[in-house]
């Protein structure tokens, strides 16, 4: 006797799930610092040029966003931070998931290069493959390093929109790429400090669950005490100003104030089990011995932001440039 067929699985996506999957919080982020070297690079590219330039490399971070979910659909299920988004939550299967960041990825790569130069265009395919690829799948559950080599997936729209302006890309522009690469550690590790019931349930290994959270807190100080003179270093080498120093120079001393008080702390030492209800009070709804940890990292996005403003700010307004 012939089994009927089953029937079709019918998807109960919506439009705002998949617009979910680009990880809108981190594509603001990188749109942010791929103008930011744009601009900053002062090259001759037309208006409509930089228009599409934004667009792929936006659309591009949106695709490793996708890519990234549709391979951890099953390890973000069992964090409380992650288990709402799309994949992990169901709404959206892992293969149409997967099939979108394909897609996107070669929209945003292809057009790139065509609309501005194929060095932009390989630099946004490399950035897309080293995060979905080499830190998501050989990376992450691998090594307690994993956010400190991953971290230069973060770090390239920069030099990529500086590339797609000039069709180079100078050390300055690796500048821009080193300030990132070496503010991921203490950014992500102070959020880790508060999250480490977390990533020890999903059997990730970040450094507070492999290392302990006094040995984290160490090596926060230890990489923001590098850090900062790195993000002051624009400012002295003529690619910012003065606004640019005076941002940089009093932020810095901000960060390296949590960073010490942090180390001082207890922070991370009894991970916080207690179940918040939704992302917001994950990130932010801390116990009072995690606040120094939630402190760094909330600061962190400041300071990232207000240094690259200060580039953009100076570069629209030659006048205030050393």
């Amino acid at each position: 006797m012939t089994r009927p067929a089953a029937a079709p699985t019918i998807s109960t996506a919506q439009p705002e799930d998949f617009f979910q999957l680009l990880k809108p919080r981190v594509m603001s982020l990188v749109i942010f610092t791929a103008v930011t070297g744009l601009v900053v690079a002062r090259g001759d590219i037309g208006g409509l040029s930089a228009a599409i330039a934004v667009l792929c490399i936006a659309v591009g971070a949106g695709a490793a966003g996708a890519l990234n979910m549709a391979l951890e659909g099953e390890t973000d299920a069992l964090m409380r931070r992650t288990r709402g988004r799309p994949v992990a939550a169901g709404r959206v299967s892992k293969n149409d998931a997967m099939t979108f960041g394909v897609i996107l990825s070669i929209f945003s790569v292809m057009l790139l290069g065509m609309a501005t130069n194929w060095l932009a265009g390989g630099l946004l395919a490399m950035t897309i493959l080293y995060y979905a690829g080499f830190y998501t799948l050989l990376l992450k559950r691998r090594t307690p390093q994993n956010i400190v080599i991953g971290g230069a997936a973060g770090a390239f729209p920069p030099v990529i929109g500086w590339a797609a302006a000039t069709g180079s890309a100078p050390w300055q522009a690796w500048l821009l790429f080193l300030i990132i690469f070496l503010w991921t550690p203490p950014h992500s590790w102070a959020l880790a400090l508060y999250s480490a019931g977390d990533y020890a349930r999903a059997g990730i290994p970040m450094m507070p669950v492999a290392r302990g959270a006094k040995s984290t807190r160490l090596q926060i100080l230890l990489y923001s005490l590098v850090f900062v003179p790195v993000a002051v270093a624009p400012g002295l080498t003529g690619l910012g100003g003065l606004v640019y120093l005076a941002v940089s120079v009093t932020g810095g001393l901000g960060f390296l104030f949590l960073a010490v008080r942090l180390w001082r702390s207890r922070a991370g030492d009894q991970p916080d089990k207690a179940e918040a209800v939704g992302r917001e009070a994950a990130l932010y709804d801390v116990r009072a011995e995690a606040k120094p940890a939630r402190n760094l990292f909330a600061f962190s996005i400041l300071y990232l932001m207000a240094l690259f403003a200060a580039l953009l700010v100076e570069s629209v307004t030659p006048t205030m440039s050393l």
